[in-house]
């Protein structure tokens, strides 16, 4: 505002429509709500918010669709892991209070993505849990693991809760059980496929305001 804009589109870079994207969206309905007897002195023109990586429900835009683009943007992922002959076990942040059956959705699109590919997703908070996710692994049998974060970007969780030395680290947790672990610290912000989504969620939000860009 201070630099002149007053057309404005928000684009988060979360993964799916969680506790901190509906948060970000009340913000954003707020400033909205903003009125002003002279034109002039309202805040914003157009002040807009796209969707996350995974997609929202609504009727515009097919959540399921956003989930079948996103799995495509992880091909590297799981090539990797099959030369290393592992399984893709991914970290995903997640969240205490707000519903993460997104996560477990979204691993069964990868499955189906990748129906070769033996791929599992756990969060750091919430479900599925470390532990549901090293009682699957080790139900199948499953010998090594690559650990990568599902997260925007590589920071204290993917250094720390995945990759740390600490005995309760998701690394250490699947040693215990067996399991050989391969921890790759790359963050999905460091994927050029990810970062298109989040350009053509902005792209959609903008042709559905008319808003040139």
């Amino acid at each position: 505002q201070d630099a002149g804009y007053r057309t404005i589109i928000v684009q988060p870079t979360h993964l799916y429509n969680g506790e901190e994207y509906t948060d970000l969206c009340s913000y954003v309905r707020g400033l909205n709500a903003i009125t002003t007897i002279k034109k002039k002195y309202t805040p914003f023109v157009k002040l807009v918010i796209g969707r996350p990586a995974l997609g929202k429900c609504g009727p515009v835009y097919d959540y399921h669709k956003d989930m079948e683009v996103a799995a495509k943007a992880l091909a590297s992922d799981v090539q990797l892991a099959e030369k290393e002959g592992a399984a893709l076990v991914y970290m995903g942040h997640g969240n205490e209070f707000y519903s993460t059956a997104i996560y477990a959705e979204f691993q069964q699109v990868m499955r189906r993505t990748y129906p070769k590919a033996r791929i599992f997703i756990g969060t750091v908070e919430g479900f599925p849990s470390l532990a549901d996710v090293v009682s699957a692994v080790t139900h199948s049998r499953i010998r090594k693991v690559v650990l990568k974060p599902l997260m925007i970007v590589a920071g204290d969780h993917a250094n720390n809760d995945m990759a740390g030395d600490d005995e309760d680290s998701w690394k250490n947790t699947f040693k215990r059980a067996g399991v050989r672990v391969k921890c790759v610290i790359h963050g999905l912000g460091e994927n050029m496929n990810w970062d298109e989504i989040y350009v053509n969620h902005i792209k959609d939000v903008a042709r559905d305001n008319d808003i040139a860009l």
